[in-house]
């Protein structure tokens, strides 16, 4: 870890006796600590290029960069709070939105607490020298101030990365309540989270995006996995999904599922939380650069693109299956080519997005519209077949779709021959090696999978023996509103 302390913590040090005046007003010596202007160029240079400075600028954040990040930092947590909370609020019943934003506001909170206190340091430390957690030196946040990291940004201050990381961290288990919504225990969902958040999401973060992560095939020239996912196609959809599937599955359908009307009860509040989740997003996809530099553009453009085009293709197919285009398809298709495009938006072009938003339009709409209602599992909000399959099919093209030409870092020389993500020419030149990079995307879905579900059932049965999974069927009519929080989200 190349991880530096912040200038304050480094001022506390006893500092070095002082050389004698003479020594000190040498003209050799003043010399030797002056940096040159070649030093100086160098370091703008560096700034511009979003690689880490050597010389006079070394230790300190880059202003605009820093900035950008802390912008798209708090984005990702305006997908959560109100994001996801309206979007998924709008979706259930009228006696159930409150819980649902309960829900929400509480996984950013264990969550924040277990990042604080553990989580950071487990994804991105390095004490363990491991491939599958990081380490204990950032345990508490300890060391973690204003200075960069630069063993994963040079110019945006550690705290600001790990702050945006965090934002992460907290989206991605609330994605799982809108599978289990209307029928599982609020304080069953919290130690769910908790125990999720220790055996799933640390470790597919540190394998994924840590310095010496199993499957961080651009960033570590030994991983044993040569994969990508630029923002969180594997750790946050993938995960969510497939655990989301798995204990909805436990739980079981809800009261009255089949038998009762269990329509969304506004559909307004869906849109309002999907244009939040839109824009939010930008942030998630762009902010994942890291930087306010041209990989992030990138980015920002090829995730407009992927949204606009699924959200139109999967209304325009629902139109054509069932008579009319309806508001949920637009948001539902809207999210599903959000999801889609997320590990691969940083790697493709404009082209690949617009394939990417087809066949996001289509193969989700497949699972929500069909393959649900035939395998009859009671998902309540589609989080199965719209995080699940969409981050699952991202991963797979993003293997087909990745193009140096909109990453040239898929391309590092010094990782040629050791990872298989770049093989060289005869004319010294390197290419982008697609057959290593599907097999790592294979192998890396293949993973995440295994995981995601044995992990769940493990822990909904510890859950279920600690405090129970599910609520009463009286609570279940009454609504988890009441039930669960006592009071109501309307009171007309």
């Amino acid at each position: 870890m190349l991880g530096l302390l912040s200038p304050m913590v480094t001022a506390q040090e006893p500092a070095p006796a002082a050389p004698p005046a003479e020594s000190a007003a040498t003209p050799a010596a003043t010399e030797a600590a002056a940096p040159t202007v070649e030093d100086r160029v160098a370091d703008l240079e560096a700034y511009f290029n979003n690689v880490a400075p050597a010389h006079q600028l070394k230790d300190i954040a880059g202003p605009g960069h820093n900035g950008f990040i802390m912008i798209c930092a708090a984005l990702v947590l305006f997908m959560t709070l109100p994001g996801l909370a309206l979007f998924y609020g709008g979706l259930v019943r009228s006696k159930n939105v409150l819980s649902i934003c309960a829900q929400c506001a509480g996984i950013a909170g264990i969550v924040a607490i277990l990042w604080w206190a553990v989580g950071y340091s487990l994804v991105f430390g390095s004490s363990f020298n491991s491939p599958y957690l990081g380490g204990t030196e950032y345990f508490f946040l300890k060391g973690v101030g204003a200075a960069p990291n630069t063993t994963y940004a040079g110019w945006i201050s550690q705290s600001v990365f790990c702050m945006f990381q965090m934002m992460f961290a907290i989206i991605t288990p609330a994605l799982i309540i809108g599978a289990v919504a209307e029928r599982m225990k609020f304080k069953a969902i919290m130690l769910f989270v908790f125990l999720w958040m220790l055996v799933v999401y640390f470790p597919m973060a540190h394998m994924v995006w840590g310095g010496t992560g199993l499957m961080n095939g651009v960033w570590n020239g030994d991983a044993k996995v040569t994969a990508i996912d630029f923002a969180g196609g594997t750790v946050v959809h993938m995960t969510s999904g497939w655990s989301a599937l798995i204990l909805c599955i436990l739980l079981g359908k809800r009261t009255g599922f089949g038998k009762e009307k269990m329509s969304p009860h506004s559909m307004v509040l869906c849109f309002v939380g999907t244009g939040m989740l839109w824009v939010g997003w930008y942030g998630f996809n762009a902010g994942s650069a890291l930087a306010a530099d041209g990989v992030g553009a990138n980015a920002f453009m090829t995730t407009t693109l992927a949204a606009a085009t699924a959200g139109f293709v999967w209304a325009l197919i629902e139109g054509l299956h069932r008579g009319k285009p309806s508001v949920l398809g637009f948001c539902s298709g809207i999210v599903g080519g959000l999801v889609v495009v997320t590990p691969a938006c940083g790697f493709i072009d404009a082209n690949g997005a617009m394939l990417i938003g087809l066949l996001a339009g289509i193969v989700p709409y497949i699972f929500v519209a069909i393959i649900k209602a035939k395998l009859g599992y009671d998902d309540a909000l589609d989080t199965f077949g719209v995080h699940a399959v969409g981050g699952t099919l991202g991963a797979v093209l993003t293997g087909v779709l990745a193009t140096s030409d909109a990453n040239a870092n898929l391309l590092l020389a010094d990782y040629a021959g050791k990872n298989g993500l770049a093989k060289a020419a005869a004319d010294g030149t390197f290419a982008l090696d697609k057959s290593a990079l599907m097999t790592g995307q294979l192998t890396a879905i293949g993973i995440t999978l295994v995981l995601s579900i044995v992990a769940t059932i493990v822990i909904a049965f510890i859950v279920k023996v600690l405090v129970g999974l599910r609520s009463t069927p009286e609570a279940e009519r009454e609504g988890l509103d009441i039930a669960d929080h006592g009071e109501q989200g309307y009171e007309h």
